[in-house]
């Protein structure tokens, strides 16, 4: 389909980054002269606008036929190197939208929560500078209509959740945090950039170098048949850029810098950890799906590792104390699902999950941002309890919120997870194990998330005598946000209600124009000829684990204190220590990559001191000896000859000398006798 050019997108990311700009620039300035609500209106105002520009291309696309809801905003041209032509361009379409509304939608809010949030905090320009950055980058990630620009967003919001990750600096774990993350999203970066060069170098090759989504489109099916690397194009191509997706999405095995994150300001967590950064892997594969559609050994590999990162992830979650470490291992975990779905070839289904997903964990991480604030930054959820009635506003919401992630009737994420669980079943590239999986999962999210929610607002306040003095709801300008987040989490279900319950699924129809194509959905095939009574049956299973997940947190942490501690005490306590040692994973990359990489540099360190210094030191002990003989040949044989020869010409010079006396008598004597001499001579 063409194109309709427009100039309008280039403002939705510009807005954030004037905000960054200014307070980046200025904001230190501005904080001190005229205070901290200039410094938020800055940095909120750009966000609000940027939605703003995101509803009128939502309504402009909405009131175009589905065939033609497409928009481009060329910048400028960027690269013309070769066959490869590449512009700073920002394309729009219904999936590129969808995110638009999320990232500005849920970031605006998460702006406004943090202006309550970080109202203490002398760093709060700079922090907001930060997290408008965050933004810009994020929104040139979805708008990009190239992958290079794509890599553009990609690395600018590694480099802001760095920023973020490590925002309180003078905390060593922050920073280690910050770093932990950086590093370990580089590595999955270097799959990305090998994927873009290896799809280039095909495309390329078959005449059709570009790396221009449209394009890549058109031309994916030439890469049918050719091999790389011993290795079918299409395969290599998606696997490298799935690498890249692991990293930023936190799969297994890369997954272990988001737990970490945590150590972030609450709103870091909410908006780059729960609602956007992290489901920028979710989004570049279903940008790319019709690239991934050319490789089922590719989308088996992302079905598997999805569903092991939900179903692990989840399990670590049901022992973890930290308020937020809890929802770090549920975003992993909920990710899985994500990829479970693009495994299967439901595209729409995994975005539909990113989408509610986004609602009901930032009101869950705002929710607990609400609790650490009131009990002056104490997080540990076994010094909390009993809470709802202090908290009213964040106790409700954060219910609402937790219903939705565990998946329970008329919520959000029992709408877009059951969607999830029947392709996984149905879809050609599904099976029954995946769909177990993701049962299995699903019955463990109720779980943890309901033991959190026991563990914070019920039973008996375990609050600190000097803390309960102080609890008491936070501002509107925090609790304003949890309600329309809870709102969404409760309502934007509803767009997605499939077939087999009487809905007409508008969120599917509105991404149909992006996901078909020449490559058939997977998901959509199947779903044309489903038994809905299978679908009821597999829905009511689904609910079924969820509430007994729930029952059994409710059952545990309900009773008298001290079952807990006798469920943690089964088997000597090894699955426990298990679990909440998270399977040692930090552990055994420690031990492989850390001390690994320590030896190395301690081998290296001996090689160099030893065998190259031991060399060279060698080659100069050497080069002395042979100096110094040379030396002394130079002083004792060469210097001895010619000063031999100077001495004696010298003393020959002395004795020949004498002979010249001056008197004339002498000489005469000389020549006499020498004619004497010769005469004689002649007569013998």
């Amino acid at each position: 389909m063409d194109p309709i050019a427009v100039t309008m997108l280039r403002w939705i990311p510009l807005l954030p980054l004037a905000g960054a700009v200014v307070n980046g620039l200025f904001g230190k300035a501005i904080q001190r002269r005229a205070g901290k609500g200039a410094v938020a209106a800055i940095a909120v105002a750009p966000v609000v606008a940027a939605f703003a520009v995101s509803v009128a291309v939502f309504l402009r696309l909405l009131g175009l036929d589905p065939e033609r809801r497409l928009l481009l905003d060329v910048v400028w041209r960027w690269l013309a190197v070769g066959s490869l032509r590449v512009d700073v361009a920002f394309l729009a379409d219904p999936l590129a939208t969808t995110l638009l509304l999320v990232v500005t939608g849920i970031g605006g809010l998460i702006h406004l929560y943090s202006t309550a949030y970080m109202r203490d905090d002398d760093a709060y320009w700079r922090y907001f500078a930060y997290l408008n950055l965050f933004t810009f980058a994020m929104l040139v990630l979805v708008l990009a209509d190239n992958l290079l620009l794509m890599f553009v967003g990609w690395e600018g919001v590694g480099f802001c959740s760095w920023a973020l990750i490590g925002f309180w600096w003078r905390e060593p774990v922050n920073t280690g945090a910050g770093n932990k993350a950086f590093i370990v999203n580089r590595i999955g970066d270097t799959g990305f950039v090998l994927g873009v060069f290896a799809l280039f170098w095909a495309l390329d090759a078959a005449g059709h170098g570009t790396l221009v989504f449209r394009d890549l489109q058109r031309h994916a099916a030439s890469l049918d048949g050719r091999v790389l690397l011993g290795v079918p194009a299409a395969t290599l191509v998606t696997l490298l850029l799935f690498v890249g997706a692991t990293g930023k999405s936190a799969q297994i095995p890369l997954h272990v810098w988001l737990p970490d994150a945590m150590q972030g300001p609450t709103p870091v967590s909410a908006l780059i950890h729960a609602a956007t950064m992290v489901t920028a892997g979710v989004y570049m594969i279903a940008r790319l799906h019709f690239l991934y559609a050319l490789a089922p050994a590719t989308l088996a590999v992302i079905a598997g590792v999805g569903a092991a990162t939900a179903l692990g992830a989840a399990t670590i979650g049901l022992v973890q104390n930290d308020i937020k470490r809890v929802l770090a291992y549920s975003t992993v975990s909920q990710l899985g699902y994500m990829f479970l779905a693009l495994g299967v070839g439901a595209w729409t289904a995994g975005v539909f999950h990113l989408v509610t997903h986004a609602f009901f964990k930032a009101c869950l991480f705002l929710g607990a941002g609400s609790v650490i604030h009131a009990l002056d930054h104490e997080q540990d959820m076994r010094q909390m309890g009993g809470l709802r009635t202090a908290l009213p506003v964040t106790f409700s919401t954060f219910l609402v919120a937790a219903l939705a992630l565990g998946g329970m009737p008329l919520t959000a994420g029992f709408f877009s997870k059951d969607e999830i669980l029947w392709h996984a079943w149905s879809s050609p590239y599904g099976s029954a194990l995946l769909w177990g999986v993701g049962v299995v999962g699903a019955a463990l999210t109720a779980g943890y998330v309901g033991r959190q929610v026991l563990l914070v607002f019920f039973g008996a306040s375990r609050v600190e005598a000097r803390r309960a003095a102080q609890v008491r709801e936070s501002p509107p300008a925090m609790t304003g946000p949890l309600v329309v987040l809870a709102a969404g989490a409760l309502l934007i279900g509803f767009l997605g209600v499939p077939e087999s319950l009487g809905g007409a699924n508008p969120f599917a129809a509105w991404l149909s124009p992006v996901f078909a194509s020449e490559h058939v959905d997977a998901a959509h095939a199947a779903e044309a000829a489903h038994d809905a009574r299978l679908e009821w049956m597999l829905m009511a299973v689904s609910v079924a684990m969820a509430a007994a997940g729930a029952g059994v947190a409710y059952l545990i942490y309900r009773r008298p204190a001290g079952s807990a501690d006798a469920l943690a005490a089964i088997a000597g306590g090894a699955p426990y220590r298990l679990l909440l040692n998270k399977y040692w994973v930090d552990e055994i990359y420690w031990a492989i990559f850390g001390r690994g990489t320590f030896a190395l540099a301690r081998a290296g360190a001996w090689l160099d001191a030893r065998i190259i210094d031991g060399i060279v030191d060698g080659s100069a002990a050497v080069t002395r000896a042979i100096a110094r003989l040379e030396g002394g040949f130079d002083a004792r044989v060469v210097d001895g000859v010619v000063n031999g020869l100077a001495a004696a010409t010298y003393a020959l010079g002395g004795r020949l000398r004498r002979l010249q006396t001056g008197h004339i008598n002498a000489y005469l004597y000389v020549v006499v006798g020498a004619v004497a001499l010769v005469l004689i001579a002649r007569l013998f």
